[in-house]
């Protein structure tokens, strides 16, 4: 979308997506759901297995780059799809990467944590589920790599803070082209939703755009109010960096779904994976994309959607996790 392009047009990016990636009905989900349901496949963005955090890098290597960075230091959890990317980064464009994990260091590492070792990541584990000793010891790590001269570019989880957001900004735009060249009329999108940088990205692009549907996030783990907060809060410092005003009221989760924590997998979850997989050849996962899709599919059940809404699910990603 030109209007995008124009405003991102400042900030420098490196194309490390594959895009576009595919837009189209699902047939046989839509009949079984009785609504026009559409996906948009951020699952296979091209690089390092795909999934929206490659749309984060696009502008976040680039910004380490033009910092003269030589190092990054990422944080997630041992089987964290941003790290597994930010590896994949790291090794591609000559970068060293420290990841500070949590959860105890595995005999053998398997799914995303096999992927970091190959693409030669640092790993430091950090046997807890506290995110504050987390950050404590990813703290340390950047100081220790900077009191030996290197010159770190430090990410939170998710890579979620303005520039990474930027690339669900750019996403918007490329959703907009989609409707577009289909001649939709969308009313909801849904998506999973949990360190708040895709859900912000999206949200800014409304704004720029004045789309009148609704974005939804279905929450994996953090409560409604709390990520709102979030994904609002950094909606907005994403919307000064291109100097577009964020409403309040734009950002919607739902955290129905998010079971008994994160992670832990629940009944209509493992009903959606399998719905998936055997109606369309698409491949979920159990903590994210699973859980959001099993929203989905209880909006439509209930009576939430019409017959003639056209509703798009984007598959962010994560199908790595059934090979954990």
């Amino acid at each position: 979308m030109q209007l995008i392009d124009d405003l991102l047009k400042p900030f420098p990016k490196e194309k490390v997506s594959v895009l576009p990636t595919p837009f189209y009905r699902m047939n046989d989900i839509s009949d079984l759901l009785g609504s026009n349901v559409y996906i948009k496949r951020d699952d296979l963005t091209g690089f390092a297995f795909g999934g929206n955090k490659t749309r984060k890098f696009d502008f976040l290597v680039a910004d380490a780059l033009a910092k003269g960075c030589n190092t990054i230091v990422g944080i997630g959890a041992n089987q964290s799809n941003f790290c597994r990317i930010l590896s994949g980064v790291g090794a591609k464009y000559g970068l060293a990467v420290h990841l500070v994990l949590s959860g105890a260091k595995p005999k053998t590492p398997t799914g995303n944590l096999l992927i970091d070792h190959l693409f030669g990541a640092i790993i430091h584990h950090v046997d807890t589920i506290d995110p504050v000793e987390r950050m404590e010891e990813a703290l340390q790590v950047k100081n220790q790599l900077e009191y030996q001269g290197k010159k770190v570019y430090f990410l939170p989880p998710g890579g979620s803070i303005p520039r990474g957001a930027l690339g669900y900004v750019a996403g918007w735009g490329e959703l907009m082209d989609d409707f577009e060249m289909n001649h939709l009329e969308v009313s909801t999108i849904i998506h999973a939703s949990s360190s708040a940088g895709t859900q912000a990205g999206l949200v800014v692009g409304q704004a720029i755009t004045g789309w009148p549907g609704q974005i939804i996030g279905m929450s994996v783990d953090v409560p409604r109010q709390t990520l709102e907060k979030d994904i609002f809060t950094l909606a907005q410092a994403t919307g000064n960096l291109v100097n577009i005003n964020v409403e309040r009221e734009l950002v919607r989760v739902d955290d129905s779904y998010i079971g008994k924590g994160y992670g832990i997998r629940t009944a209509e979850c493992e009903e959606a994976v399998t719905v998936f997989s055997r109606h369309e050849g698409i491949f979920l996962d159990y903590v994210y994309t699973g859980k959001a899709a099993a929203g989905l599919f209880d909006y439509a059940n209930t009576g939430k959607f019409t017959p003639d809404e056209n509703v798009v699910f984007l598959h962010t990603g994560g199908n790595i996790e059934l090979f954990e």
